[in-house]
């Protein structure tokens, strides 16, 4: 994980527990912690830098049925035919590269950062994700968060996993605030519940903190103790 002196000191991980409740290929940077999240994509050369201008929203039936139904092509065919712009043709072919379709339905600004909601219209469950954009046009996708050896060591993980031995981060994670960091930074905050199984109640919520300096590039995460 990139460091830097804005970010503020780690405070672990604080488990808030209830009764019965292909965008990079980059290695995963690591948090203090120790546990992962997605590496920040950059923007390849020449490829669109993300704005307003890569949102659509339109109809998609005709790529539900038949021989092209859930296809890259038909994704783009059906986007081009709808009306969408060519930063947002080329934004859903950029979320598209892995195998997954998709492409960006909103966009609006957190304190500088851009935050862009991202559709996955065929994906069974969990069909909304969000990238968050700084200003050098680094795409950071905030549902990545996966358990590791590290953040399974930590204290309130483990008390967490011996009840519900189960429990998994489920996306999506959801915005929770934001808080200032020395020197003019931010930090933007996003909670993913903890769960047994999809359809499962939340047994917790996971925190992370998504840091920027003041002129609003990615200098990395942090989980965040959620205040209840």
């Amino acid at each position: 994980m990139r460091r830097s002196r804005c970010l503020l000191p780690v405070l672990g991980l604080l488990l808030m527990t209830t009764a019965c409740q292909g965008d990079s290929s980059a290695p995963a940077p690591i948090m203090s912690n120790g546990a992962t999240a997605a590496a920040p994509t950059p923007p390849a050369d020449g490829a669109v830098r993300w704005s307003r201008a890569v949102v659509w929203s339109g109809d998609l039936n005709s790529c539900r049925q038949g021989e092209a139904a859930a296809s890259r092509d038909c994704l783009i065919k059906a986007m081009q035919s709808g009306g969408a712009g060519p930063d947002a043709v080329r934004a859903a072919e950029q979320l598209s590269s892995g195998g997954e379709l998709a492409f960006v339905t909103a966009w609006h600004e957190h304190d500088g950062i851009g935050v862009a909601t991202v559709a996955y219209p065929f994906r069974a469950n969990t069909n909304e994700g969000t990238r968050l954009i700084d200003a050098s046009g680094n795409r950071i996708d905030v549902d990545t968060v996966q358990w590791d050896d590290a953040l399974r060591a930590d204290p309130g993980v483990q008390a967490l996993l011996q009840a519900h031995p189960q429990a998994t981060p489920f996306a999506p994670a959801q915005a929770d605030g934001s808080t200032p960091l020395d020197g003019g930074g931010v930090r933007l905050l996003y909670r993913t519940p903890l769960r047994d199984c999809h359809a499962c109640a939340n047994e917790g919520q996971l925190q992370i903190g998504y840091d920027f300096d003041a002129k609003r590039n990615f200098i990395g995460q942090q989980v965040v103790p959620v205040t209840p």
